[in-house]
């Protein structure tokens, strides 16, 4: 995909040479250049008069105020807000539509154009709120979930379903990926092991089993990619997201070129990387006509939600680890370091751009394991009686030995073939027991996953987020007894939201640095039980022998 360059006075439009794309794409102008005479009438509200001279005085002091629509996709809904030039949220603006697409979390197939649709309804009713509160929308910013992968024609229609990170059908190609390549040279290059979440897996299993639709895919895009490819007519990828496939060279920013000529991918086959404060410009026709609020908002490609949950709950350097539980789960570190020369094997290595790292694992079980079980087991109880039999039940006293694998395993074995077991049922076992025995088993494999974390972050403060954590206390406490550690609770809403639309107005030059923000925290915070901490150190064992014995 060869590009030439056309430049004016404010900025550079990149015109490329490819049918996918079209010169929608721009680069922002440096902070220099963004002098603006534009009062700034964001925010419609009644106003009493004042002198105007004061009010153009106090005007021509103020540095222009921008605002950013926020969008963020994630594997259990759509959310959209709108965010000021300081990151923080306007209130009344969030939007939230719960996700009808089981496909992401259970690894089935997923029509791309219906999650599509389901995006627009999004930002439709996120556009129609936010006309009744600005006057106009600056930038764009988005955060998708990683790892996700869609092949489509030379027309630009997917001819693919949506694959996603909880699809482990290529797990049969993970053996020959090993076959192929040095692993262990690899894993710290792409910041990726080899497993079937990630591209190359991927791409391989579709080629040996799904060759009629691998050889019509012209293109290979993320989601996020092909939504902007419906909504702008460019298919440009961010850092962020083109780092989480298992194809990005982390210390070149760059498609690892290895990895393609073995797999037999040509670069123009993938998308072209953006450049540091690119954004797209315009709207195609119909959606400029469908939503006129944003059609001169510069819009940023999606960065990952990982990434972008971090930033948003102010975990931005190595002495705060970001702790999430929504549908599956993760613990983070993101720095401004250059990638690590080795990795742990049980970590990944991702980026936010092209300064910063994202250091971590992700479980693909998390509150998703909780809510299947909860329907499975008919726990019929509304969530306060819930959370008092949880509280009320000791560590670990129901007998059971649960690997949480429902949905396979990522961090930090990363078995392709992982499922998850219950061991130790009797005719005695309760429902909540069964329940309880998940949970803890979750925190489990964080307890592992924080050892290892300690090796590149020792000793980080963890700052939980996520929905399925933040509801419910009882799990939040087992959390800080399994791993001996305070833990702190954010206080941000929407952290992935807030975390794309701040890193967009630092990539505008509306904010200095990301890193200025302090994070929001809860004044609620857990403390550990060090006997129920020494309890729970046998249960992990435990686990991992159960671990040793069935998958590896």
């Amino acid at each position: 995909m060869g590009f030439a360059g056309l430049t004016n006075s404010c900025c550079a439009m990149l015109a490329f040479q490819d049918p996918l794309v079209n010169s929608n794409y721009f680069v922002c102008p440096s902070r220099a250049n963004r002098m603006s005479t534009v009062l700034d009438e964001a925010i419609l509200e009644d106003r009493p008069e004042v002198d105007l001279s004061v009010l153009a005085a106090s005007l021509r002091a103020e540095p222009e105020r921008s605002m950013v629509l926020a969008l963020d996709i994630g594997t259990s809904g759509v959310r959209a807000g709108l965010f000021d030039h300081r990151g923080g949220e306007i209130a009344g603006s969030q939007v939230s539509l719960a996700n009808e697409f089981s496909g992401l979390a259970s690894g089935n197939d997923v029509d791309a154009d219906d999650l599509i649709d389901f995006a627009v309804r999004a930002l439709d009713v996120a556009v129609a709120r936010a006309e009744s509160l600005v006057s106009r929308i600056d930038y764009v910013a988005g955060s998708c979930f990683w790892h996700s992968l869609l092949g489509v024609d030379t027309g630009g229609r997917a001819v693919t379903p949506l694959l996603g990170w909880a699809d482990t059908r290529a797990a049969q190609a993970v053996p020959e990926l090993r076959s192929k390549f040095d692993e262990k040279e690899v894993h710290p290059r792409t910041g990726a092991r080899f497993h079937p979440s990630y591209w190359p897996a991927k791409l391989l299993w579709l080629g040996r089993e799904r060759s009629e639709i691998f050889t019509r895919s012209k293109y290979w895009l993320s989601f996020s990619d092909y939504l902007f490819l419906r909504l702008c007519g460019d298919t440009r990828t961010s850092v962020s997201m083109a780092s989480g496939t298992g194809l990005f060279n982390q210390c070149k920013c760059e498609w690892d070129r290895e990895l393609l000529e073995g797999l037999g991918i040509s670069l123009d086959r993938l998308p072209i990387i953006a450049g540091p404060g690119e954004t797209f410009q315009r709207l195609s026709e119909d959606y400029a006509l469908r939503w006129p609020l944003l059609d001169g908002a510069a819009w940023f490609p999606a960065i990952g939600d990982g990434a972008a949950n971090n930033i948003g709950a102010g975990c931005v350097d190595s002495g705060r680890a970001a702790l999430m539980i929504g549908t599956s789960g993760a613990m983070r570190v993101l720095c401004n370091v250059t990638p690590p020369a080795t990795l742990p094997s049980e970590l990944f290595c991702y980026r936010a751009d092209r300064d910063r790292i994202v250091i971590g694992g992700a479980l693909s079980d998390g509150g998703g394991l909780y809510r299947w079980m909860k329907d499975i087991l008919s726990l019929n109880y509304d969530d306060a009686e819930l959370e008092t039999m949880l509280r009320s039940m000791e560590p670990d006293a129901h007998g059971l030995t649960v690997l949480p694998f429902w949905s396979g395993e990522r961090a930090t074995g990363w078995s392709g073939s992982a499922q998850g077991s219950i061991v130790g049922l009797t005719a005695g076992t309760k429902p909540i027991d069964i329940l309880r025995a998940g949970m803890e088993a979750v925190c489990y494999r964080f307890a592992l996953l924080a050892r290892a974390l300690d090796k590149v972050a020792p000793n980080a403060k963890i700052v939980a987020a996520g929905n399925a954590l933040l509801s419910s206390p009882a799990w939040a406490q087992m959390i800080a007894d399994v791993l001996g550690r305070r833990i702190e609770l954010s206080a941000t809403n929407e952290a992935s939201s807030r975390g794309a639309a701040l890193l967009a107005l630092e990539a505008a030059g509306k904010i200095d640095s990301i890193e200025i923000f302090d994070p929001e925290l809860s004044p609620v915070a857990y403390e550990p039980d060090m006997t129920r901490h020494l309890r729970y150190a046998e249960a992990i064992e435990q686990q991992q022998k159960l671990y040793e014995k069935l998958i590896k």
